[in-house]
This record gives structure tokens, C-alpha cells and sequence, in this order.
């Protein structure tokens, strides 16, 4: 092959451009695929931050929602508290009430009216 036909080679594809792209492709060959897996790594930096920032939302909200159900579960807690206390001096009350009425009936005079108390007390 001769030069003429190599010149006719290099003009059909283009000529001193398809030289130049050639050449400038060959030497920007790395720098390209760099700034490629950049552009690429740059994509998924901003996909997860994205991810992070949804997740970070729902994760307050659910802090938010537990918070409130915490709140509630105290509340239920204390007023369980309050009904167990009423209920223990309620029964307190009650055991008083039974001892004082056996109190009573021990001191029960079966005869009315009468100086002889039967049964015979101290008082």
C-alpha cells in the first residue's frame, strides 16, 4: 500500500478529525474512564444520601410515635398504681371495720338493762 491509498483511507473516515479524535481518545483514554466511574460514584453517593435522608424521616417519626405510646404506657401505669393503692386501703378499711365489729360483739351485753353484764367485761 502506498501512501495515496492511505490518504484515501484516512479521508474516508474523516480525515485529520478522525486522526485528532483517535489520538486524543488514546491519550485521555484513563482520564475519561476516571471521570466515568467519578460521574458513576458521584450517582450512587447522592442514591444513598437520598436513602439515608428517608430513612433518618421514618426513623423520627417512629422515635415520635414511640415516644407518644411511652407517654400513654405511663399514664396507664400510674393510674394502675392509684387503683391498687385505693384498693389495698379499701381492703385496710375493711379489716378495721371487721376487727372493730368483733370488738363489738365480744362486749355485746346479752341481757339488757342490767347491772349483771353477761358476759362479764372489764369496763
Amino acid at each position: 500500500m502506498g501512501l495515496n491509498e492511505w490518504l484515501a483511507i484516512v479521508g474516508t473516515l474523516g480525515g485529520f478529525e478522525a486522526i485528532r479524535w483517535v489520538i486524543t481518545f488514546w491519550v485521555n483514554r484513563k482520564t475519561n474512564a476516571r471521570k466515568e466511574d467519578a460521574s458513576a460514584d458521584a450517582a450512587e453517593i447522592q442514591n444513598l444520601l437520598n436513602v439515608i435522608s428517608n430513612l433518618s424521616g421514618q426513623l423520627d417519626k417512629s422515635d415520635a410515635r414511640m415516644t407518644s405510646r411511652d407517654g400513654k404506657v405511663d399514664f396507664l401505669y400510674s393510674e394502675n398504681n392509684k387503683l391498687k393503692a385505693e384498693k389495698l386501703e379499701l381492703i385496710k378499711k375493711n379489716y378495721e371495720l371487721e376487727l372493730r365489729l368483733k370488738e363489738a360483739e365480744l362486749k355485746k351485753c346479752d341481757v339488757r338493762g342490767c347491772a349483771n353484764r353477761q358476759p362479764p367485761s372489764d369496763y
